[in-house]
């Protein structure tokens, strides 16, 4: 029998790969998450012709090789449903498990303080994510930790823009601060102006460049390439933004990174080399098909 883990695996790889995108499409537009989740009056009901139009529409759009997520315009992240449109980066299943990271991480340190003789009541949590892309993680990060503030910020507008508009969405704009700017030491400085950082979480470029044209046609057609084009070794955002995470975090903050399968002895090799920077791997994470896939990596107190 399948573990959890290893049907979790396949359930998450054939979403889009194996299962039929026109039962995506139908189930869209009769108003279903799923072709499964159709009551039996749906499924004998006939069409309307504006039903028939629009999947119709839909269908050629997903024949141009376009991503299901931006031929319906939204898709499901954790428990919330994000607009999508291109060439905003389209957030991957596995990503989910990198918020789940910071949440129980988050949660640990709570339960942490709360068992001392005498508890010190904390600020509310401050994450910084770079790449914040459809907002994706930011905006599951606001709500499952209630108490928490997050900067995002992007280096194209479009994200930008779409963070913002799924942030009003779905209410959460009071607690986030969405910024139009690349990752850089002279930016670091402005950061510094909601106070220290907690947690600084990315899902940053990691495709080795190499590695680029041998994605798949759909990728390389509709998304923003210089949301995965990681530069040569795959690790140019991640060193910059390993580089600037003491200037911004508390003692004893985390960083939390999806990373290539690739990087985390690559990772643990370059902190090594940069001791003054006073960052520790903390832990390697599975994702669900058991890569290694995320780095805990933490500022050690000074």
């Amino acid at each position: 029998m399948w573990s959890t883990t290893g049907r979790r695996c396949l359930r998450q790889m054939g979403s889009l790969k194996h299962e039929n995108p026109v039962n995506i499409i139908v189930s869209f537009v009769l108003g279903a998450k799923t072709f499964q989740s159709l009551n039996s009056k749906s499924l004998n009901t006939p069409l309307t012709a504006v039903q028939q139009e629009q999947i119709q529409q839909l269908s050629n759009k997903r024949l141009e090789r376009m991503p299901v997520q931006y031929v319906l315009g939204e898709w499901d992240f954790q428990d919330l449903t994000l607009k999508m449109r291109p060439p905003v980066f389209i957030p991957r299943p596995e990503t989910e498990d990198l918020v789940s990271l910071v949440v129980e991480e988050e949660s640990r340190k709570v339960e942490k303080n709360s068992g001392l003789c005498f508890p010190v009541p904390g600020p509310h949590p401050v994450i910084l994510e770079i790449g914040c892309g459809s907002g994706a993680i930011a905006l599951s990060l606001l709500r499952k930790l209630p108490q928490s503030r997050v900067i995002a910020m992007d280096k194209e507008k479009a994200a930008v823009d779409l963070t913002r508009e799924n942030a009003h969405r779905l209410q959460l704009q009071e607690r986030i601060h969405v910024l139009h700017h690349d990752v850089s030491y002279g930016f670091a400085k402005q950061l510094l102006l909601w106070g220290p950082i907690d947690f600084i979480v990315s899902n940053p470029p990691y495709v080795f460049h190499e590695d680029m044209a041998s994605l798949d046609a759909e990728i390389l057609r509709y998304e923003d390439l210089d949301a995965l084009d990681g530069g040569e070794d795959g690790m140019k955002v991640i060193k910059t933004i390993l580089a600037l995470a003491p200037s911004l975090l508390k003692d004893s903050g985390s960083v939390f990174l999806e990373v290539d399968p690739r990087h985390p002895n690559m990772v643990e090799n370059w902190l090594q080399a940069h001791p003054n920077l006073l960052l520790i791997l903390r832990a390697i994470h599975k994702d669900f098909c058991g890569k290694p896939r995320f780095l805990h990596i933490q500022n050690q107190s000074r």
